[in-house]
């Protein structure tokens, strides 16, 4: 059997990988986008108690490696917490991410809507709006077109970072590659896999450079 032969073979069970490395990125990074706005509300809360609590997640999940993190909750909290203990590795992977990209876009937005002129929030308090109705009805919508960039490169990220999930068993792009690498003693599957890497990639930057790309138009 020829390489090429070979390479077609694995194809299939690559594309499989890709479905769970996509949908974990894709879910955990859209969960990371609604932690992350509550989380930069809060730290830039007037509210001591609660800035001081979002400020100890985002130091906590950014100063940390996820690797540790997703060990911690896969195999160390069930030890502490066997109520907690979690059966399905998707689902674990999927709150480890997260909560993790949480942290970093929390940082993201915060900094998106610290770039909005001080003078709207000037404007909506003058009109009556509380703290909240100015993030949400105001600021919050104007700084999206501004955080395109940021959730493109978190993005990628949490794509490339996927690959850590096969540590725990869980079937994406690596864990099947390496399977397939064992099994068939040929590490030449690891080319179609980085290939595989790159065209997800790839499709992924033209999606958010497009889209950033319409809303500068707006700028």
């Amino acid at each position: 059997m020829t390489a090429l032969q070979k390479i077609i073979g694995w194809i299939p069970a690559l594309l499989d990988g890709a479905k769970i490395t996509i949908l974990l990125t894709l879910t955990s990074v859209a969960a990371g986008i609604v932690i992350g706005l509550f989380l930069s509300l809060g730290k830039m809360s007037k509210d001591k108690v609660l800035n001081k609590l979002c400020s100890a997640y985002i130091f906590f999940f950014r100063g940390t490696p996820l690797l540790m993190q997703l060990y911690f909750l896969y195999f160390g909290l069930p030890k502490i917490f066997p109520v907690l203990t979690l059966r399905n590795k998707f689902l674990a992977a999927f709150i480890a991410f997260a909560l993790n990209s949480g942290a970093y876009m929390a940082e993201y937005i915060r900094a998106a809507i610290q770039s909005i002129d001080k003078g709207q929030k000037e404007a909506s308090h003058a009109l009556g709006f509380n703290y909240w109705q100015t993030m949400g009805l105001i600021i919050v919508p104007q700084s999206i077109r501004r955080l395109i960039p940021a959730i493109g490169n978190e993005f990628i990220m949490v794509l490339k970072d996927a690959s850590l999930v096969s540590l725990i068993a869980l079937e994406d792009i690596t864990k099947v590659t390496r399977s397939i690498a064992s099994s068939s003693g040929n590490e030449l599957v690891y080319v179609p896999a980085m290939i595989l890497y790159l065209i997800i990639t790839a499709v992924f930057s033209v999606v958010f450079n497009r889209t950033e790309k319409r809303f500068s138009v707006y700028e």
